[in-house]
C-alpha cells in the first residue's frame, strides 16, 4: 500500500486551513483506499472514474464544481493546476494530477453540512462517504481496514 501522504499534505495546503488536519487527512486515505487502494487511477474494466478517488465525471465531478460550498474553491485551484474548469477536462486531469484529485476529494467531503468525524468514529466515517461518494457498489466489510489503515498511515 503507497498512501501518498505528503501529495494529500500538498493538496489541502493548497485549501484554508478549516479544511485540513487529522481528520480531514483521515478521510481522505480512508477513501482512498476503500476507492482504489491508490493503485489505479482509471476505474477497472475501463469505468467512468478517474483518479484515486475514483471521481465520474456526472457524480462527483460535476457535485464539487456545481455546489454553493465548493465551486469557487475548485475553479480557483483548477486555474492555479492549469486545468479549464469544465466538467470533462476536469475529469480527465484527475487521473494524472493527483493533487487536484485530492482537493476534489476534500470540496466533496466539505460539501457535507456535517462535520468530520473524529477520528474514532468509524461508522460515522462510513457513512459521511457513503452520503458524499454514493458507491454504486458499497463494500462496507472493506471500510473497518481502510480506516484503521488511515489512522495507521498518520501515526
Amino acid at each position: 500500500m503507497n498512501i501518498p501522504i505528503e501529495t494529500i499534505r500538498q493538496a489541502l495546503g493548497l485549501l484554508p486551513a478549516k479544511m485540513a488536519g487529522c481528520r480531514a487527512m483521515t478521510m481522505i486515505i480512508a477513501i482512498g483506499l476503500q476507492e482504489s487502494g491508490f493503485l489505479a487511477r482509471r476505474q477497472y474494466g475501463n469505468g467512468p472514474a478517474r483518479g484515486f478517488w475514483q471521481f465520474e465525471r456526472d457524480g462527483g465531478v460535476k457535485g464539487v464544481m456545481e455546489h454553493p460550498a465548493t465551486t469557487s474553491y475548485a475553479a480557483a485551484i483548477c486555474l492555479q493546476r492549469g486545468v479549464p474548469f469544465q466538467r470533462s477536462k476536469v475529469w480527465a486531469a484527475l487521473e494524472t494530477d493527483d493533487v487536484l484529485a485530492v482537493v476534489f476529494a476534500r470540496l466533496l467531503l466539505w460539501s457535507d453540512p456535517k462535520p468530520l468525524p473524529a477520528l474514532t468514529e468509524q461508522s460515522a466515517a462510513w457513512s459521511l462517504y457513503a452520503r458524499t461518494w454514493r458507491p454504486g457498489k458499497p463494500h462496507p466489510e472493506k471500510w473497518p481496514e481502510c480506516h484503521a489503515n488511515a489512522l495507521s498511515a498518520l501515526a
